[in-house]
């Protein structure tokens, strides 16, 4: 009697979730990440040096 081999396991298919997507909080539902430069400390001079770089070339 011939034996056959063992079927191999398949890997699961990604689950559909049907979740209220609204429920959860994304990252644009925070004030993290909008305008902070990394490294840098609040203080007037790093506000100008952020003024003066995003200033438009017509408000020169």
């Amino acid at each position: 009697m011939s034996t056959s081999p063992a079927p191999e396991p398949r890997a699961s298919k990604a689950a559909l979730i049907f979740g209220d997507p609204l429920d959860e909080q994304s990252s644009d539902d925070t004030d993290r990440g909008w305008g902070e430069r990394p490294g840098t400390g609040r203080d007037a001079a790093d506000d100008l040096k952020r003024f003066l770089d995003e200033k438009p070339p017509h408000h020169l």
